[in-house]
């Protein structure tokens, strides 16, 4: 698995955030302990396996390389930075992360949680360095999956962001179908993928979206708002196991979301995906 994104930062700032306690607790974890060149490690309820796992293998002035074993499995880490054509790109590289369907058969394991946590940190690692507020981590010790954002826009904007396919693919980087009526189905992926579909049960249009999924899960969105701006409520129910793989993929999503409606001149942050098993046609960030 390997991820790219641009920060609006020196790299000498995006270096120093990789190893520096205090930012890392910031965009990485609740937990840190930095004593190089003996010890690396995170932890904490928003980080997959809780504990600190982590065996620090390397460092130099771009980059980071380090052990993690997850789930009795070790693997391996790389977080670097480089210079890019307008600031600085910074990347994760995990060796020994499940393929996409596999994490979406279970997406309780903690290996399979690794995909979306990366994304989330590297999401909140960009506005670390751009000096915004990060979006709070999962938690992965608890069943609950509630979170709300407040987004620099109107509920009519933001609620056009999550029904209208063209807006969709332009900040969640992944094809959209919708019907957007009671009984409609709103499939990630688009309607070439069945198998993910959800079915709307709720639709007051910029106020409330409910749907079902296949596997019998709830998500709902909630709108509320003024002065050109939204709190939004996002919930998930009725699942056995926590799917803590999606919730996390969300979070990571609802960066992006803000980014959209609140940074001038936005682009996305993500310039390079490689999430091997994710069909051709889902997503559309860049792959090369």
């Amino acid at each position: 698995m390997r991820l790219r994104a641009r920060a609006d930062a020196s790299l000498d700032a995006a270096r120093s955030a990789l190893t520096d306690p205090a930012a890392l607790r910031v965009w990485l974890a609740d937990n840190v302990e930095v004593d190089l060149p003996d010890r690396f490690a995170f932890w904490g309820p928003g980080t997959p396996g809780i504990e600190p796992r982590q065996r620090f293998l390397s460092a130099d002035d771009r980059s980071l390389r380090f052990a993690w074993t997850v789930g009795g499995v070790e693997t391996t880490v790389e977080l670097a930075v480089s210079p890019g054509a307008d600031g600085t790109v910074v990347s994760v590289t995990h060796g020994g992360v499940p393929n996409w369907a596999d994490a979406v058969a279970d997406e309780s394991s903690d290996l399979a949680i690794l995909t979306t946590f990366w994304g989330l940190a590297i999401a909140n690692l960009v506005e670390y360095l751009e000096g915004r507020e990060p979006t709070p981590r999962p938690d992965y010790t608890s069943a609950e999956q509630r979170a709300e954002v407040t987004i620099g826009a109107d509920p009519a904007a933001v609620y056009d962001s999550l029904m209208n396919p063209e807006v969709f693919r332009r900040w969640f980087g992944a094809n959209l179908g919708v019907e957007p009526r009671v009984g409609g189905r709103w499939a990630m992926g688009g309607f070439d993928f069945p198998d993910h579909a959800a079915r709307i049960l709720e639709l007051e249009p910029a106020r409330r979206v409910s749907m079902e999924w296949p596997d019998g899960m709830v998500s709902t969105w909630e709108l509320a708002g003024s002065e050109g701006r939204t709190r939004l409520t996002f919930v998930q129910s009725g699942f056995d196991a926590p799917p803590h793989t999606g919730w996390t993929g969300w979070l990571a999503g609802m960066v992006e979301l803000r980014r959209y409606h609140e940074v001038p001149g936005w682009r996305p942050l993500w310039i390079f995906h490689d999430l091997p098993g994710v069909p051709d046609d889902m997503t559309v960030v860049g792959t090369g």
